[in-house]
């Protein structure tokens, strides 16, 4: 089964209209040993059945101190608690196995986690270090409702072996509030304050002080904050309080941030067995590409840059780019560019077990002109250009075929700069409008870096020179024009930039030289000459 989908915004008008939001909330309260016992025991160890084992435990230095910075569901069971002593935790029971807290492997974990929920929406959103929010507005339907979706993607990660907790509802705040303290569900929108009314007062997101002052004065029930007048828990608690009340209410909309740009256009195929080969990959990448083309025809565009997003049967995702000279839109084409990334990256790419859902992202377009072919073929040659730097392009990287645009800048080196030939084929670089135009020709030929030479019998003291040695070859002056003096740009330069004097030379060989010298001339030291570049 093929789906398309639009943006996000479009995609909820289309599916159901006037459709309020809905946003799934996940908690992962065992991140960190649940990463340990996967190492330990396997994937799927949850359902197989936890060994028997001591408690895992990892510990880190709070406070000049070892302290318990995560712990499993037995050592929580035993009465262990985050931020207790590594020493009171040892004396209480000896046989706990003990692993150094690794922050930046958990988030690895959670942000692998993340990549894995984007077969259900591409709106995921980070929750601090244990929690992901998922924006499903729209996309419930299409995994049979929201129960049914809850109930996938938990299973699912349970499958993985992780801890997993969940909650659908109007908002974030109120998503996060029952995933961590209700035990998870679907919550409608109309049992929103009912369902908020019975959770305690932690589960509002403010800080342990105000809990803690709520606390003190009995109100450990979000019902007994909603009784009390507004303006006096403002004068007590501060603002904060309510803004997050009224967001668990769905009173202010909180907005969650995607960690991945949204695509324009995307379409995804769920695959009835996993695919592993190469050949399967990119057949089933070419009926995507042309379930997108009617969609990009009615927008009158063709894709410049695509992503092929591919879900492993284990949770592994893989993202690959690949990017076009001119805007596209024939399935072929596109499949092909794939196919160049593929044997790029053939190494890298492990199948694993199969892959069981591909999806084929738009992430930039632009108009898409039609070509029409005449006699003499030349609308054919310009595509198979474009094609040889797309191919070339996607085998070994964008920077490998670059080509020279002009810059704003009068100083010679200065005044073109390399890009990516995939991006200048169709003038996607921006070149403006030179307002410099020097008044003598400038050498075909500029080396890289200015060489020194030997300058001999200045006509006048601050004149071209009679002679000099350039590459240990002496040449002889017939002909001399200039000088043209190229001040630094202040702007760019620092105080030590000096001013050039160029002057053109003609050798007694017929040979054409591009020569200045470096800051003025003062009489006291000997100029400095520089070779900058030869005429053709």
């Amino acid at each position: 089964m093929t789906v398309n989908f639009t943006s996000p915004a479009i995609q909820r008008d289309l599916l159901t209209p006037n459709c309020s939001q809905r946003i799934l909330a996940l908690h992962f309260p065992y991140l960190a040993t649940d990463r340990i016992a996967r190492k330990l025991w396997g994937v799927s160890w949850r359902l197989k059945g936890r060994p028997d084992h001591p408690p895992i435990l990892c510990a880190g230095r709070r406070d000049n101190a070892l302290r318990l910075s995560a712990l499993d569901e037995v050592a929580g069971s035993l009465g262990l608690k985050l931020g207790q002593a590594l020493a009171e935790a040892r004396a209480m029971y000896p046989s706990i196995d003990l692993f150094d807290e690794n922050v930046m492997a958990d988030q690895a974990l959670l942000d692998a986690i993340a990549d894995w929920c984007d077969r259900y929406t591409p709106l995921v959103a980070m929750d601090g270090k244990n929690g992901i929010f998922l924006d499903i507005t729209g996309c419930s339907h299409l995994f049979g409702g929201e129960v049914a979706m809850l109930r996938n993607v938990l299973g699912r990660l349970r499958q993985m072996g992780f801890a997993v907790s969940g909650a659908i509802t109007s908002s974030p705040g109120l998503s996060w509030a029952v995933s961590r303290f209700a035990g998870g569900g679907v919550v409608a929108k109309e049992e929103t304050e009912a369902v908020l009314a019975a959770l305690p007062v932690h589960a509002l997101r403010v800080d342990k002080i105000v809990i803690d002052a709520l606390c003190k004065l009995g109100l450990k029930r979000i019902a007994d904050l909603l009784v009390l007048p507004r303006a006096s828990l403002v004068r007590r608690f501060g603002a904060n309080l309510l803004v997050r009340l009224d967001q668990a209410l769905g009173h202010n909309e909180e907005p969650i941030s995607p960690r991945r740009p949204v695509a324009s256009l995307s379409a995804e195929r769920q695959l009835a067995e996993p695919i592993q080969a190469e050949e399967d990959i990119l057949a089933a990448t070419c009926e995507i590409a042309s379930s997108l083309k009617p969609s990009m025809e009615a927008r009158g565009v063709g894709g410049r840059i695509f992503e092929l997003v591919l879900f492993r049967v284990d949770g592994k995702v893989f993202r690959i780019r690949a990017g076009t000279s001119r805007p596209v839109r024939d399935a072929k084409r596109i499949a092909a560019l794939f196919s160049e990334r593929l044997n790029s990256i053939h190494d890298d790419l492990d199948a694993g077990f199969g892959f069981e859902l591909l999806r084929l992202n738009v992430l930039q377009h632009d108009v898409l002109n039609a070509l029409q072919n005449d006699f003499s073929g030349d609308a054919l040659k310009e595509t198979s250009l474009a094609d040889f730097v797309d191919k070339v392009s996607a085998r070994l990287g964008p920077d490998c075929l670059q080509v020279f645009h002009l810059r704003q800048s009068h100083i010679p080196e200065r005044a073109e700069t390399l890009v990516p030939a995939i991006a200048a084929i169709d003038d996607q670089v921006e070149v403006p409008e030179l307002q410099f135009k020097p008044h003598t020709d400038r050498p075909l030929r500029l080396l890289r870096h200015p060489e020194p030479i030997e300058a001999f019998a200045a006509i006048v003291p601050d004149g071209p020179p009679q002679r000099f040695r350039w590459r240990y070859v002496m040449h002889k002056v017939t002909r001399a024009e200039g000088p043209e003096r190229i001040a630094p740009e202040w702007w760019l330069d620092d105080e030590k930039s000096e001013e050039r004097d160029y002057y053109r030379l003609e050798s007694d060989s017929g040979r054409l030289f591009w020569i200045f010298r470096l800051g003025p001339y003062d009489g006291a030291t000997p100029p400095v000459w520089r070779m900058h570049g030869v005429f053709a």
